[in-house]
């Protein structure tokens, strides 16, 4: 924006500043602070149309609003933020956990569209589309050739609840070129990634969200576990960034006796709301583990620290993101909306959830990661920085901390082996992808559980992966370039052999193996594919077998 602009720019935003302010203060029946509203507003309707018509030069005024409120809301919390209408689509999206489309996982493969996954349920399944399938054109649009963006490509395939789009496809299995007609509808946005039992006794599920539909597939998942004869779950949180609170509630009753408080909330006049358990819960004698790490956050942390105050199950891994602000979202009429703080969350014992913040700082909350790995707080306990003034005790005498994010019970470090692999996370998953598509036909004899128990142990597959790399010119792999490998019977890569000026040890070399292999699982068969193969060696989930075996 040119310099000469900003009297107008800082202008604009302050009146938005009162008019937003106004606008959510909402419940007031005062004619005058009615009249005031209407004042204002009428104020922006005439500088905008005062500058569209006079100003000396051409000006975006919508481009102007939108950067005008961005720096109002970037002057509050963290949280408070201003959604574009570009982007509320996706949001919503994701919130309400569906969209309407033709139901499938693609990725960019050199110039064309492919299909990774058909998603359960949607669309492209009843049409007969399959994993490995190139659109190439829907509708009149080509869309190979085009080196398209992935954020993108959706355009083309979603649309309205049943409209169809006509599709060109290319199927590089039987090298044939047809068209069909897929006929949009309302696909699933997964919640549950995952539900299945480790042992006789013991199930686990993985949440990804607290979406609109979430509870919908978390108790099936739930009653299907307790069939088979589940005694303790381990509830997966790790990684999920939350959502909606009256879904987390509805989980959260499924654990605790009637009229337990789960959690309350409270805004800037004192008031206060809170929530309570029913008598609806289906697992309240069973056994508990709440797995959560520093991007666990929001309802996460609600959930993890209503079952810590009622002293329900076993919190572990490492303190939560600490996301302890409650957003109503409004719609601002042209397409966008705002997000705005309205209120705090606080657990049963009264413990804030959120960390310290400063208002308009936002650069240095989000850093709160690197400054976690600097103070040593991701691999050990002692390091957690506690504040003794907010020390709060639960019924059964237990202390926990409030001052941002939950303490689990049961401190585990980070896995630096696993999170190793994460820089090889691109060439690893490009050459799954590869892999499987290249060898379709062979590999659909295997099942899941072949597949972790026999598949590539000669280690053809992950020699293969390193051959691939040697002309890399990306830095991170350096250390895999370098590597010497001493082969076994001249024909396949040994993990054992010996190394010789290379930087890789044996310990990375089995964090990529496993990797790789849960990557191919991944295309083959999912989530659950994936899953299983990287929970083999989770440092949490051992942690709670351990705690199971000392409960015999």
């Amino acid at each position: 924006m040119n310099k000469n602009n900003l009297p107008i720019y800082f202008s604009i935003a302050i009146v938005l500043g009162i008019l937003i302010g106004v606008f959510f203060a909402g419940n007031s029946n005062d004619m005058l602070s009615f009249s005031k509203s209407q004042s204002k507003e009428l104020k922006i309707k005439k500088l905008i149309n005062f500058i569209e018509q006079d100003y000396v030069d051409k000006i975006d005024t919508d481009s102007l609003l939108d950067d005008a409120i961005t720096t109002i809301l970037g002057d509050l919390d963290p949280h408070s933020v201003y959604i574009p209408k570009e982007e509320l689509q996706e949001v919503t999206e994701n919130m309400q956990g569906n969209f309407v489309g033709i139901g499938v996982q693609f990725r960019m493969i050199k110039d064309s569209i492919t299909v990774v996954q058909t998603i359960k349920g949607g669309p492209s399944i009843k049409a007969g589309i399959k994993a490995g399938d190139r659109i190439l054109i829907a509708n009149n649009d080509t869309l190979y050739g085009k080196r398209l963006r992935s954020n993108n490509i959706p355009q083309y395939l979603k649309g309205k609840p049943d409209t169809k789009v006509k599709l060109q496809i290319y199927r590089k299995s039987n090298n044939s070129l047809f068209n069909v007609d897929v006929t949009r509808g309302n696909v699933n946005i997964k919640s549950v990634d995952l539900a299945y039992m480790m042992n006789d006794s013991i199930g686990y599920i993985k949440l990804d969200r607290f979406a609109r539909n979430t509870y919908k597939e978390f108790k099936p998942a739930l009653n299907t576990l307790i069939k088979k004869g589940m005694k303790s779950l381990v509830l997966d949180l790790r990684g999920n960034g939350g959502g909606y609170i009256d879904i987390a509630n509805r989980i959260i009753d499924e654990f605790l006796e009637d009229n337990k408080l789960m959690v309350f909330t409270k805004n800037n006049k004192e008031q206060i709301e809170e929530f309570f358990a029913t008598e609806i819960g289906s697992f309240e004698k069973g056994g508990l583990y709440v797995l959560i790490d520093e991007n666990s956050a929001s309802a996460s942390e609600i959930v993890a620290g209503a079952l810590q105050d009622n002293d329900k199950g076993t919190i572990i891994g490492r303190r939560s993101f600490g996301k302890g602000l409650v957003q109503i979202e409004m719609d601002l009429g042209d397409g966008s909306a705002v997000r705005l703080t309205t209120a705090r969350y606080y657990t049963p014992t009264g413990r804030s959830i959120q960390k310290p913040y400063t208002n308009g700082e936002k650069t240095s909350y989000y850093k709160d990661y690197q400054k976690r790995i600097i103070s040593g707080e991701l691999l050990t306990k002692d390091s957690i920085k506690v504040v003794d003034s907010l020390q709060y005790k639960t019924p059964k005498g237990k202390i926990v901390y409030g001052g941002g994010g939950i303490i689990p019970d049961v401190f585990v470090a980070i896995d630096t082996a696993s999170y190793m692999s994460n820089f090889y996370f691109n060439s690893i998953n490009n050459f799954a992808f590869d892999y499987v598509d290249n060898n379709r036909k062979k590999l659909s004899k295997w099942t899941v559980d072949s597949f972790i128990a026999d598949f590539d142990k000669d280690e053809t597959v992950f020699y293969n992966y390193l051959t691939s790399i040697e002309n890399s010119k990306n830095p991170l792999l350096k250390d895999l370039k370098n590597l010497k490998i001493t082969y076994k019977d001249g024909t396949a890569f040994n993990s054992n052999s010996n190394i010789t000026n290379g930087s890789l040890d044996l310990k990375k070399q089995e964090s990529l193996k496993k990797y790789l292999k849960a990557a191919i699982a991944n295309t083959l068969f999912g989530d659950i594919g994936f899953y299983k193969i990287i929970h083999q060696d989770d440092k949490m989930l051992q942690k709670v077998l351990e705690l199971e075996s000392k409960k015999e």
